[in-house]
């Protein structure tokens, strides 16, 4: 376990400050190395901390892996509420949600890859359920989006479960192949997206 953070609200947001930047890092190595092949001495290497720094601010390997994951969907999650709880239209809401979510994909690529990589170390471990509640959650909005698109008359699908997998696996496979400062930006990718969810000629 990592050590209990600071009370004091300065102290407090310097740990925390700290413990993302940790995290982001090993991110970033977890994706280049591999999870397994990633040896303590590679994260204090990588991070600038001592082991025991390393320990102060997370616990273990996999207490790390698990805050990678979580940094990872919890404030997309959060995003995505507030997207749909607004007054726009359900095409309207999609647009910002898919281009909210790619801007995401490009900010935590790295964290997205670890996340496909490695989610089997903890798919059986008790920190899993929050993952998997939070991964239903967003599916749960995404298929509400596709439903009320429907029932406005803007599409129909041969088969809204099939289609809502088909946006998922194309967004979420987008880190393996997006590289920085590429051709298309995060909202042309999400709007080339939507065109083809939608059956439509991009414009």
């Amino acid at each position: 376990m990592a050590a209990a953070p600071p009370t004091r609200p300065a102290l407090r947001a310097r740990y925390d400050k700290r413990q993302l930047e940790v995290i982001e890092v090993a991110a970033r190595v977890f994706a280049e190395r591999g999870y397994h092949a990633t040896s303590v001495s590679d994260l204090t290497e990588a991070t600038g901390l001592t082991a025991g720094g390393l320990y102060h601010y997370i616990g273990s390997k996999e207490e790390l892996l698990a805050r990678i994951c979580d940094a990872l969907m919890q404030p997309l999650l959060d995003r995505a509420r507030e997207i749909v709880a607004t007054d726009a239209g359900p095409e309207e809401q999609l647009r910002t949600l898919l281009r909210t979510w790619v801007e995401h994909i490009t900010i935590y690529r790295h964290h997205m890859l670890v996340f496909a990589q490695e989610r089997h170390v903890i798919e059986h471990e008790p920190h899993w359920r929050a993952v998997r509640r939070q991964r239903k959650e967003f599916q749960e909005l995404l298929d509400g989006l596709l439903e009320r698109l429907e029932a406005a008359g803007e599409v129909r699908f041969g088969d809204r479960g099939v289609a809502l997998m088909a946006l998922l696996g194309m967004v979420n496979y987008t880190p393996q192949w997006l590289r920085p400062r590429g051709r298309l930006g995060a909202d042309e990718l999400a709007d080339g997206y939507l065109d083809l969810l939608l059956g439509r000629q991009a414009a």
